[in-house]
């Protein structure tokens, strides 16, 4: 998975707003409305810029993630304002921006003016549909962008300190989280007061995620990491420790206690808690789990649709998966997840126990990159230029992984974090992780869109849809790109990853749609894989949707590439559908197929193709897109029979999979 939640949750969170607040004072109301009307009567270019400055000044901790503090005119020094009224006015901003934006005229615009449009007017109007259900998240909990973590996160890789000034601004930050905790306290409250209350197993493993944070000394994450920067710095000896002595005494007196009062209160929600898993306990948690899906997927796909996608993606893949079984002779009488478990046996393992472990996971994976990243010039001609990193991450094990996104600055580089906590990793999985959130994935796609002259908020702003659906087609890609030839096993885990994508369809809309406990959930992940996976079920409680983002995108992405290749035949060409796809910046699937047709009409037409986005001027009919007739997410038409994953050396190839979605 993307880290998209390091600043853009903080922002989201910030900015979608509450439904609940004190009444507003007359000053806050006045700044407001000062910002809307100094937005009134701009170019639409100087308004898309000016409008998403705003946003983001809501938001400092996403400044210092984007790298724009400076640019800003701002320090890294404060952290962002998470009261109830705060919030309120944050609603009303973005409304107002919505507002306005709503009243330039679409059919003026140039066709590029009318894409940055139509994203900017979906993004807002998905952020405004959120703001009755803000109170409907568990902003703590135990998965890796609970409010512990992510703060965490800020201090030790997203606040850069290169000076001293950066370290002083580093501990004036750290003197306001116990400012901040409360304000998260005083959401909390209000979420109890509406029903919305983690399950109580979700409570109990929050304690252990916390735990590693409360541990007071030299062997603090914090102070480590603190520490181990200043003494970088060219600095004497006493100033070194002074800024250490100063961020001790933040930490030990500040930060520390701030998070015992989150554990004290979630001890107090513990004993009213329930074990109901799904948001359908909330009031109203049917409406809260559909907008839940359109704005992860992008669509406005149904549950129950979900549901059944999930299903047949599972009976097509375990198909699959059964062939490759069959070629490397294991004896039909085993189950899948029999296979899946030998073959995770045969093909070896890093013992991350011991450091040369941690060091040998660390190689393998830049070794895995540098490979596949030799190969991509068959299939693109768009290349990023920020840099990537691969960085041990000891908070959690198995060798997984998620990718932070470089800073716009260009000062701190994308981040490929691993699992290196005490743990023994299976090499089968590590190519999928690799391709999924370094390249051609995460740091791909993302780094590229970073790079692209386009308004600010086109640059930053994220459809996870699209970005977890290039990522999963990213994992195809190195197979097509023949990184698995040599690696049998590896293509085994690119599968039992690949089947996972489709039971979470099925077991997200379970829990949340169905009523599936977690018990149920649990075993319905064994039967199917072998294994429940540490956490999963646990994560699609506690960020309902975002698990459904992955494969829907994925299956949008792979039906407008054969619908490419069918309507353009020998016109077709791999580079320049994957430039079409990701020269544009992250978008809902919707305008992603409609941008495609588009590119294969001036293809067709013999006219260069310069992304106009015609055919909509209302965010209502975007998502209808993917419900028209023919479209494969609407479960009304398959592909193709024939074999239509990209074969690049057909003299590569021993045999080429039969590939229909349903």
């Amino acid at each position: 998975m993307k880290r998209k939640y390091t600043a853009l949750t903080i922002l989201v969170l910030v900015l979608l707003g509450g439904c609940i607040s004190q009444p507003e004072s007359p000053e806050q109301t006045s700044s407001i409305d000062d910002i809307l009307t100094s937005l009134e009567n701009l170019s639409i270019d100087v308004f898309f810029e000016e409008s998403y400055k705003q946003l983001l000044l809501r938001s400092p901790q996403s400044l210092t993630y984007l790298g724009l503090s400076e640019a800003f005119g701002l320090r890294n020094d404060t952290l962002d304002n998470l009261s109830d009224a705060f919030i309120k006015d944050t609603q009303k901003l973005q409304k107002g921006i919505l507002d306005i934006l709503r009243t330039y005229p679409r059919d003026t615009l140039t066709p590029q003016q009318q894409m940055s449009y139509d994203i900017y007017e979906w993004y807002l109007d998905d952020i405004v549909r959120g703001h009755e259900f803000m109170y409907y998240n568990y902003p703590v909990h135990h998965f890796l962008v609970g409010y512990h973590d992510e703060i965490v996160r800020l201090f030790d890789e997203i606040h850069l300190i290169t000076n001293k000034q950066d370290a002083e601004e580093y501990i004036t930050r750290l003197s306001l989280v116990d400012t901040q905790v409360d304000q998260l306290i005083e959401g909390l409250k209000i979420r109890e007061e509406l029903g919305i209350i983690p399950p109580e197993y979700i409570i109990e493993m929050t304690y252990g995620a916390m735990s590693r944070y409360l541990i007071e000394g030299e062997i603090h994450p914090l102070y480590e990491d603190f520490e181990e920067k200043v003494n970088a710095l060219d600095l004497s000896a006493e100033e070194k420790q002074d800024l250490i002595d100063a961020a001790t005494e933040e930490i030990e007196g500040t930060f520390i206690p701030a998070l015992g009062e989150i554990i004290d209160y979630l001890a107090h929600l513990e004993e009213i808690a329930t074990n109901d898993s799904g948001a359908w306990k909330f009031p109203r948690g049917d409406e809260y789990y559909l907008y839940c899906l359109r704005h992860e997927t992008s669509t406005d796909l149904t549950p129950e649709e979900i549901h059944q996608i999930g299903l047949r993606e599972v009976e097509r893949i375990q198909k699959e998966m059964r062939i490759v079984f069959d070629e490397l002779g294991y004896s039909e009488s085993l189950t899948i997840p029999e296979c899946a478990a030998g073959s995770a046996s045969e093909g070896g393992y890093i013992d991350a126990r011991v450091q040369r472990g941690k060091d040998e996971l660390i190689q393998t994976y830049e070794d895995m990159l540098d490979a596949v990243d030799q190969r991509l010039d068959a299939v693109f001609d768009i290349r990023p230029t920020a840099e990537l990193v691969v960085i041990g991450d000891d908070t959690f094990g198995g060798g997984g992984g998620y990718y932070v996104s470089a800073s716009l600055d260009g000062r701190r580089p994308g981040a490929f974090h691993t699992g290196i906590d005490d743990a023994i990793v299976q090499r089968y999985r590590m190519p999928t992780t690799a391709y999924h959130e370094g390249i051609p994935g995460h740091y791909f796609q993302v780094s590229i869109a970073q790079q692209l002259d386009l308004p600010l908020f086109r640059n930053d702003v994220s459809f996870n849809g699209y970005v977890e659906g290039w990522a999963l087609y990213a994992e195809l890609l190195a197979w097509e790109l023949g990184m698995y030839e040599d690696d049998p096993y590896g293509n085994v885990g690119r599968l039992q990853y690949e089947l996972l994508r489709a039971v979470r369809l099925v077991t997200d809309t379970g829990i949340h749609y169905k009523k599936w406990t977690r018990g149920e959930a649990k075993t319905y992940m064994r039967e199917i894989l072998g294994q429940s996976f540490p956490s999963e079920v646990e994560r699609y409680v506690v960020l309902p949707g975002q698990a459904c983002s992955y494969m829907i995108g994925y299956l949008k992405i792979l039906e407008l590439r054969q619908k490419a290749m069918d309507e353009l035949g020998d016109l077709f060409d791999i580079k320049e559908f994957h430039r079409v796809v990701l020269g544009n910046g992250r978008m809902p699937l919707g305008m992603l197929e409609i941008m495609v047709q588009n590119y294969i009409d001036s293809k067709l037409e013999g006219t260069a193709f310069s992304n106009p986005f015609l055919g909509f001027n209302s965010v209502s009919n975007l998502t209808g897109v993917l419900h028209s007739q023919g479209s494969i997410l609407s479960g009304e038409s398959e592909l193709s029979s024939e074999p239509s994953f990209l074969v690049l050396d057909a003299a590569k190839r021993e045999r080429e999979f039969q590939f229909s979605l349903f």
